[in-house]
């Protein structure tokens, strides 16, 4: 908006804030899962078998329940953020007919937080008695801090973590399809997820507005004790049988 100068000239003010949207949210749940899991099942497979034919056909059944699961959960999580939000919503809007009294004590609470008396807070209590889909949305907002979802969110949920995932687990995954030899195609997945790890995990701390290569050292140890963990689990086993 236009700033007034000192000297009476007038500027543009630009101000830049990070606005978290549940798309990013649900890409970012989907490749860290995707990412991660297929990695640490096909290093984890290695450490036991020489067949590369076999960890991918593990691993394409394990990125194919995974993004389900992972969709299904996404979907399941969005409905019931749209259902617990219509259920309160209605018992927002009883309780400004039935209770006026108790919910314009919430009103001057609310404003106290703010430091604003009740003086000051009387005025904009009374255009909201006068308006009562405002009253309710107002109530929503700052005494519950809901907000309402997105028509159609859930699906859009569903689908975003489950592709995410599919995208994250082609990559550790990729290497076995391309080499024959199972030790190559570990040593090249292993390469190729800890770069996308790091490029992830950086991409996430930026757009989170966190520290870019903290985000990205936590994201690859994460998925690199993960990994480890499984390979030598699996390792292991295999050497008692």
């Amino acid at each position: 908006m236009p700033v007034q100068t000192a000297s009476g000239s007038a500027h543009n003010h630009h101000e830049v804030h990070f606005n978290s949207s549940e798309t990013v949210r649900d890409i970012v749940i989907g490749l860290a899962d995707g990412l991660t899991v297929p990695f640490a099942l096909a290093a984890g497979l290695a450490g036991a078998i020489s067949a590369a034919h076999i960890v991918v056909t593990a691993g394409l059944a394990e990125i194919a329940a995974g993004s389900i699961a992972m969709g299904l959960g996404g979907y399941l999580a969005s409905r019931g953020d749209t259902e617990h939000f219509a259920s309160e919503r209605r018992r927002e809007q009883l309780e400004v007919v039935e209770r006026p009294a108790d919910e314009a004590a919430e009103i001057y609470e609310i404003f106290e937080q703010y430091g604003v008396d009740r003086e000051a807070a009387t005025p904009v209590l009374r255009s909201l008695q006068a308006n009562p889909e405002s009253y309710v949305d107002f109530m929503m907002r700052f005494e519950l801090g809901l907000e309402e979802p997105a028509p159609g969110r859930a699906v859009r949920s569903a689908l975003t973590i489950a592709f995410s995932y599919i995208a994250g687990g082609a990559i550790p995954l990729a290497p076995y399809m391309i080499f024959p030899d199972i030790t190559t195609a570990l040593h090249v997945s292993i390469i190729i997820t800890l770069i996308a790890l790091t490029i992830f995990g950086a991409a996430k701390g930026r757009a989170l507005g966190s520290n870019v290569l903290k985000s990205a050292l936590q994201t690859v140890a994460i998925g690199g004790v993960a990994a480890a963990t499984a390979f030598e689990l699996a390792r292991l086993l295999n050497g008692h049988h």
